[in-house]
């Protein structure tokens, strides 16, 4: 039977990214045994965060699941900002991770504090 962490969606990781530089930050690592499905992050801010941008995606891919989004709305400290795909028509397609993926957040451009946090939120399934 599988657990419940298996059967909803749930938050995934918690972890500290710089705003203040570019680089990559890893948020997740999927476990054997495991497919993971990331349904959507929410960025938390320590400081105006407003003229950072991010990516969000599997290492190697780094866009394939959230492309280039500015943070513009993360203008003081304690703001947080929902990061998904955006619905569209044709439906919104999400992304399948295996087992050793490790999925990352990438500060494209920074202008923030050193202390905020992403949430990352999905499924993970047994394969």
């Amino acid at each position: 039977m599988a657990s419940l962490i298996e059967n909803a969606l749930t938050k995934i990781s918690t972890t500290t990214v710089p705003f203040n530089a570019t680089g990559q930050t890893t948020l997740y690592t999927v476990p054997v045994g495991k497919l993971f499905i990331p349904v959507f992050a929410i960025a938390r801010c320590g400081a105006d965060a407003a003229d950072t941008d991010i990516t969000l995606g599997r290492v190697g891919a780094l866009t394939d699941f959230l492309g280039t989004t500015q943070l513009d709305n993360l203008d003081a400290d304690g703001d947080q900002v929902l990061l998904m795909p955006v619905p569209q028509d044709p439906a919104l397609k999400l992304k399948t991770y295996a087992a050793g993926v490790v999925v990352q957040v990438d500060v494209t451009v920074g202008n923030g504090g050193a202390t905020n946090y992403i949430d990352l939120f999905g499924f993970l399934i047994d394969v």
